[in-house]
């Protein structure tokens, strides 16, 4: 499993890329605070769920969640489903609030 930093994911948004977001938390955190990630919480992966995400197999894809335990499960299960380019975002949107949100 890829991995990336939240410096990286910023960087790369800063610079106008566009980037394949995941979001896998719940939507309760979603709505709290999000970066543009589309929302599939991590149960819905687990039962097979990512119909919404079926396009995305061929692409980059960046997958965070609030710490990176989760976003780390996510990848494991999505490389299984045949995604191809998948990289945990390490830290979450802790470290996201932690370093760029004051």
């Amino acid at each position: 499993m890829k991995t990336t930093t939240v410096e990286q994911v910023k960087a790369r948004l800063d610079a106008g890329e566009q980037l394949y977001l995941l979001d896998v938390r719940e939507p309760h955190e979603h709505a709290e605070f999000n970066i543009g990630g589309t929302l599939l919480p991590l149960g819905k992966i687990q039962t097979m769920q990512v119909d919404e995400i079926e396009d995305l197999k061929d692409k980059e894809v960046l997958v965070y969640c609030r710490s990176g335990n989760r976003s780390g499960q996510a990848c494991l299960i999505l490389e299984q489903l045949g995604f191809a380019n998948v990289s945990n975002v390490v830290g979450g949107m802790l470290d996201w609030q932690g370093k760029f949100a004051k």
